[in-house]
């Protein structure tokens, strides 16, 4: 008489259904089947955009190094002013933007997919993904104000701040 034991995750249940619902012969037991949800939708998008997002970010990021490390005198002129002077340029804000939103939130989703996947109890995966998403808006707010408000001759009580860097007004 030969026996087989199950490994302690494989699924199966003393009635012969894996945790799938699908029985010895693979097919679903009639009580298990899926119909549309919202939630099933959900979870497509969240797959198509990590897809896209990734292969946008490949193009923006390769686009940033070579812009700051190949172009000009290459990485010895990585300094404040070049980031000033970069950023008074809109399309490099838009392209920095773009950068950071896709990062955050491409980022961001893959963490919720791992909470998702790990987190056993429902209070934990709450609380973990309460903690993601306050951190990834404060990060994607602060990171845009940066962006859009940055400026690298400041004026204080009319007085410019010193630095060397802003020319003699």
């Amino acid at each position: 008489m030969t026996a087989t034991i199950d490994s302690p995750r494989s699924g199966r249940n003393s009635s012969g259904k894996n945790s799938s619902g699908r029985n010895s012969s693979g097919k679903i037991a009639p009580q298990y089947r899926r119909t549309g949800g919202s939630r099933g939708n959900f979870e497509m998008l969240a797959w198509l955009f990590m897809r896209l997002s990734g292969v946008v970010l490949v193009v923006l990021i390769f686009g940033h190094l070579f812009v700051n490390l190949m172009v000009g005198e290459g990485i010895h002129a990585i300094d404040f002013g070049f980031v000033a002077g970069k950023w008074a340029d809109p399309f490099w804000q838009v392209w920095d933007l773009a950068m950071l939103w896709l990062a955050m939130l491409h980022g961001t989703n893959g963490v919720r997919t791992i909470i998702n996947d790990y987190a056993e109890k429902d209070s934990t995966r709450l609380w973990l993904k309460i903690v993601l998403y306050a951190a990834t808006t404060v990060i994607i707010v602060l990171g845009t104000l940066v962006i859009f408000t940055f400026n690298p001759c400041p004026v204080v009580d009319g007085v410019p701040l010193p630095g060397g860097f802003c020319p003699a007004a």
